[in-house]
């Protein structure tokens, strides 16, 4: 709890330079009314988003900190204020968590996103579009949405050399001819309709036949050619990647088919229950890559999940308790502060002294 934490100091040495003075150039303390400090201000309103207290119960603690007088009305004003003031300081959290390179010599990249809803919503209100780099586990970008933002890979900056791992909502055309113009590389697996892919004679390849070929038990991988087609430019050049499942595995992936069939009252056609024998990807990396490393690294995209997993379980970020769309935005912008801010906290704790601090250091080198 925070009104247990007696290194506050220590916490605020993580937060990025310059984010007091922030707290005024935002909007988030324009003026010190019921609260003196940008400091105060942000323990009140981490009090709410990471202790998940109400606002109520919020207002309470903190005058029995001594952090300031605010009822639930004027916590939630703050709050709403504070959503640039959060989105500046998850944001230069993101950049500052020091990203190492990872062993391929590469920067690998594992992008996704995840759904929020507000009480009392039929279906998605907000998405959190995430990417984390596969060298130290840690956000390197992130972006928040309204329900109208799909899922993309022009969402994200790309550097030369990057390598984008993304699932099937990721597999388009449009998407991948922005990764290999800014000279990175993707993994992603197949959606056959989305991501329809050519043979050299520019002829409509079925993966289906093609995964066919693999007649023997003992051959349970196989790869081939595969070009993808886009309006404004050549044909992308790639790797066809294609597993046979196992029984267990193929009965399981033909079990979520009809479950979802049935949530959409649809039937499956037989040539999705035939393709789901197999895992399919596709790759624009080089045959310098063995096939059977590509597919490691496609295993480590779930990594992605097992973060939205902590965020939602442990940060409590899978559902809002607000329903108004600025105190919204300023609550998830505030929970990815809290996040991050948990990550880098983890990130120095091999380092970290037994009594919590390094003496004689500066804020930086703390950081």
């Amino acid at each position: 709890m925070l009104e247990e934490l007696d290194d506050w100091e220590i916490l605020c040495s993580f937060l990025p330079d310059g984010w007091e003075d922030k707290a005024r150039e935002c909007g988030a303390l324009t003026r010190a009314r019921g609260v003196g400090s940008a400091e105060a201000l942000l323990r009140v309103l981490l009090i709410h988003i990471a202790n998940g207290c109400s606002l109520a119960e919020t207002s309470v603690r903190a005058e029995q900190m001594g952090l300031g007088k605010l009822n639930q009305s004027a916590v939630f004003k703050r709050l709403r204020a504070a959503e640039e003031w959060f989105r500046w300081m998850a944001d230069e959290m993101r950049t500052g968590l020091g990203i190492l390179k990872p062993q391929v010599g590469q920067t690998v990249r594992v992008v996704d996103a995840t759904t929020i809803s507000e009480p009392g919503s039929t279906g998605t209100d907000w998405r959190i579009h995430y990417a984390i780099n596969l060298a130290s586990l840690q956000c390197d970008f992130f972006q928040l949405t309204d329900v109208h933002g799909g899922e993309t890979w022009r969402r994200f900056p790309v550097a030369p050399g990057d390598i984008l791992l993304g699932d099937r909502g990721y597999a388009n055309p449009n998407g991948v001819q922005h990764v290999v113009d800014a000279g990175g590389d993707v993994l992603v697996r197949l959606n056959r309709e989305a991501l329809p892919l050519f043979d050299k004679d520019q002829k409509r390849l079925d993966v289906v036949q093609v995964a066919e070929r693999m007649k023997t038990k003992t051959n349970r991988n196989m790869e081939c050619p595969a070009w993808v087609h886009h309006d404004k430019s050549t044909p992308i050049k790639g790797r066809l990647l294609i597993v046979r499942r196992s029984r267990q595995a193929t009965e399981y992936a033909r079990k979520k088919l009809r479950q979802q069939a049935s949530k959409k009252q649809t039937t499956v056609t037989e040539m999705s229950l035939e393709a789901a024998q197999y895992f399919f990807a596709w790759t624009t990396l080089p045959s310098a890559w063995p096939r059977k490393q590509v597919l490691e690294l496609y295993r480590s995209r779930w990594q992605i999940e097992l973060a939205f997993k902590r965020m939602k379980s442990i940060m409590g970020l899978g559902h809002l308790p607000k329903t108004d769309p600025e105190s919204c935005r300023a609550w998830l912008h505030g929970k990815l502060l809290t996040s991050l801010l948990v990550e880098r906290m983890i990130a120095a704790a091999t380092t970290i002294s037994p009594w919590g601090y390094e003496l004689d250091v500066t804020k930086e080198q703390v950081a």
